[in-house]
């Protein structure tokens, strides 16, 4: 691994988002660029191989919160506080088009879809929208659960989406995102209720695009419980529906409160407990579990090579998959230290792809410097 310098941004950093592809190239060319969005009401663009600020945006009329990238396109969309949608082109941070939501936006998604590019974006009065893009056009406007905060994930072939209510007993929903993109009068939305109370996180399988992993509470809403759902789309005459068959299930062990979530595979989970990330199959049989860090784990990273953990103990971990073993066996290969305790407050956000690590330390100070590390790769 080599470090680059950390730069620091005026603000706190709210997110951040790849928008180089995340194709394996080790070439000269070939550079890692990312895009934060931060409290000081900017949104800047990063080198990360040279640990420099490509592009900074004039200052928006509200603090950005959220950032999507659409690397194909070299386009990001970003939301502020306001539900003031943004799309800027990656390379100059020239704005592209603008779209205001009625209220601030709770979770959004940028999409691939084999008909094109979308963006999937849930505000706080419960309404799911659909949007092209660039042009961020409203294809679709659903009242997915009226009044509540509402999140959502998209699967990775981006063929559904659960949506959830935020803090509500109701069961969270799957809509199919085919009709969403062709909402007419005589086409109304296709979804299906999940049979579970309070679900309150997901994850999607990689391997396996319609298989969904839902932690909720059990009937007697007291254990918490992941249960596995297979989702598969019918169709009969002109009518569309959902069935969601229930895969597995199992509780978790009192012990584990879990914040983060994430797939691997077709049959594995990753869950983050407090200080200690712990692997599941999706039929409750533990795995392995690691207890490295010794502050609560704040986010996580998951993709088919490895598993990177940040934490307010101002360090990352990084796991390796090893690909020889018939079931998912990770080891640990790094430890990325930070700054200092006394300026720093922990990481908050890790994300990567082929060539690099992104990391948000918080600033004692109220702000953030985003620190990136790059993979050195020896040729021959």
């Amino acid at each position: 691994m080599r470090f680059q310098r950390p730069r620091n941004c005026g603000g706190m950093i709210e997110q951040l988002a790849y928008v180089s592809p995340h194709e394996y190239r080790f070439d000269e060319g070939a550079r890692s660029v990312v895009c934060t969005v931060s409290s000081d009401c900017t949104v800047r663009a990063w080198d990360l191989q040279e640990g420099s600020e490509i592009w900074s945006s004039a200052v928006q009329p509200a603090p950005l919160v959220n950032v999507v990238a659409y690397p194909q396109l070299q386009l990001v969309v970003t939301v502020d506080t306001q539900g003031l949608i943004m799309g800027w082109k990656a390379e100059t941070g020239s704005q592209w088009a603008s779209f205001s939501l009625p209220a601030s936006c709770s979770s959004m998604e940028a999409c691939d879809h084999p008909e094109g590019p979308f963006l999937l974006v849930a505000c706080d009065e419960g309404t799911l929208y659909t949007m092209t893009v660039p042009q961020l056009q409203v294809v679709s406007r659903i009242a997915a659960f009226p009044h509540s905060s509402v999140s959502l994930t998209c699967s990775p072939d981006t063929q559904w989406v659960f949506v959830s209510a935020q803090g509500s007993d109701l069961g969270p929903k799957v809509f199919y995102t085919q009709p969403l993109l062709h909402l007419s009068e005589d086409r109304l939305p296709v979804s299906t209720t999940l049979p579970i109370r309070r679900g309150s996180r997901a994850c999607w399988a990689p391997d396996e695009a319609a298989r969904l992993m839902v932690i909720h509470r059990d009937d007697g809403g007291v254990r918490l419980v992941i249960t596995t759902f297979e989702l598969k789309a019918t169709k009969s005459r002109d009518r569309v529906s959902i069935l969601a068959q229930q895969l597995a299930s199992f509780h978790l062990p009192d012990t584990m409160t879990p914040h983060l979530m994430q797939g691997h595979g077709s049959q594995t989970i990753l869950l983050t407990s407090r200080s200690e990330l712990v692997l599941f199959t999706i039929h409750g049989l533990q795995l392995m579990a690691f207890q490295d860090h010794q502050r609560p784990i704040t986010s996580m990273w998951v993709d088919p090579d490895r598993v990177i953990t940040a934490a307010l103990d101002l360090s990352l971990r990084v796991y390796v998959w090893n690909k020889k073993n018939t079931s998912p066996v990770l080891k640990s290969c790094y430890h990325l230290l930070g700054g200092s305790h006394r300026w720093a407050s922990g990481f908050t956000h890790v994300k990567s792809d082929s060539r690099s690590i992104a990391g948000v330390e918080a600033r004692s100070t109220g702000t953030s410097i985003l620190r990136s590390y790059c993979f050195k790769v020896k040729l021959g």
